[in-house]
Order: structure tokens, then C-alpha cells, then sequence
């Protein structure tokens, strides 16, 4: 699974825990926004994370 910022954004905008989150990540650690996508991917989707079946399904071709 390989990240790309359009699908995190796309997560993110359906999901409104994944959207505090990365507001949390912005803030404390102060990252800017670019960045705070790459930390939630790898913390919450990636290898086997919490969003990752999700964030696979945005990868498939919409009926």
C-alpha cells in the first residue's frame, strides 16, 4: 500500500475522528498539515491500521 495525499485528504474529509485527529497532530507536535497527513497515515492507516480497509477501498474504481 503505497500513500497518496489525495486519498488521505479524501479519508479524512469523510471521517470526522481522522479530522480532530490530525487537528491534534497539527497542534502538538506542530507540524504542518502536509506533514501531519504522513504521521496519520503511518499511524492510523498504515499496516494494518484502524483505517486501512477504508483507505484501500477509496483506491477502487467507483461503480
Amino acid at each position: 500500500m503505497k500513500y497518496m495525499k489525495s486519498q488521505m485528504q479524501q479519508l479524512i474529509k469523510d471521517n470526522k475522528e481522522l479530522h480532530t485527529r490530525l487537528k491534534e497532530l497539527k497542534a502538538e507536535h506542530g507540524l504542518e498539515k502536509n506533514n501531519a497527513l504522513k504521521a496519520l497515515y503511518h499511524s492510523e492507516v498504515a499496516d494494518g491500521g484502524k483505517y486501512q480497509l477504508t483507505y484501500q477501498a477509496l483506491d477502487q474504481p467507483r461503480k
